[in-house]
């Protein structure tokens, strides 16, 4: 389990902005995973930070990042028109990822992308518009739907996770699962509703994604 890490705000620069963010790479971490909230949420959710936290005990860095800026959250707020532009968020986690790969902690290490509710659908897109660079996805209570056409772009292995309890969500993971032409699993949390508050729920959710990045994002030989 790594114990040299120390988070390292960063300044993530998108079109037309500058994003807060909060990066983690543990020393000989073997990936790095770049989050993308969900709908009203931000780089602080405490689910994403749990869910973090646990990645980085797996040996992962971690990126967690605000989608908007200040002043649209406070736009979004009163109009809840961003949270929902998969467009915009897609763009900027996509600019993300290449941020990432020139960052001097995070260059050359493999790229996995995590999403949960309507970040999902920035996820992979992201993963579609960059299948060179990213090597795995995972979706926590996701929207993978709203990815639309992307869906059948995605090359890299995807893991949708979602609650058992969660009925609508996973009536539309298991159809967008049906457009993934890649690798890709449901996975199901028994009993879990949308945001796995759960005893335990949360846990499952860390533990399959830890097995799915050790599984596409192995250690390097030399590790």
């Amino acid at each position: 389990m790594p114990t040299d890490r120390s988070t390292q705000a960063v300044q993530v620069p998108v079109s037309g902005a500058q994003l807060a963010g909060d990066l983690v790479v543990p020393g000989g971490a073997r990936g790095v995973v770049l989050f993308a909230h969900g709908s009203g949420s931000s780089r602080r959710s405490p689910r994403n930070q749990q869910v973090a936290a646990g990645l980085q005990d797996a040996g992962l860095g971690t990126l967690l990042m605000d989608l908007l800026t200040e002043a649209e959250e406070r736009v979004d707020a009163a109009t809840r028109e961003l949270r929902f532009d998969i467009g915009l968020l897609a763009g900027r986690l996509t600019d993300a990822a290449d941020w990432l790969g020139t960052s001097e902690v995070a260059a050359g290490l493999p790229l996995a992308t995590f999403g949960a509710s309507t970040g999902a659908a920035a996820a992979l897109i992201t993963a579609a518009d960059r299948p060179d660079r990213v090597r795995a996805v995972i979706s926590r209570g996701g929207r993978p739907d709203l990815a639309g056409d992307a869906l059948q772009r995605v090359r890299a292995p995807v893991l949708l996770l979602v609650g058992g309890a969660d009925h609508q969500v996973l009536e539309l993971n298991r159809a967008a699962a049906t457009r993934l032409t890649g690798e890709h699993e449901l996975s199901v949390v028994p009993g879990a509703s949308h945001l796995f508050p759960e005893p335990g729920a949360l846990e499952a959710v860390i533990g399959r994604s830890a097995d799915w990045l050790a599984r596409w994002l192995p250690p390097s030989p030399a590790g």
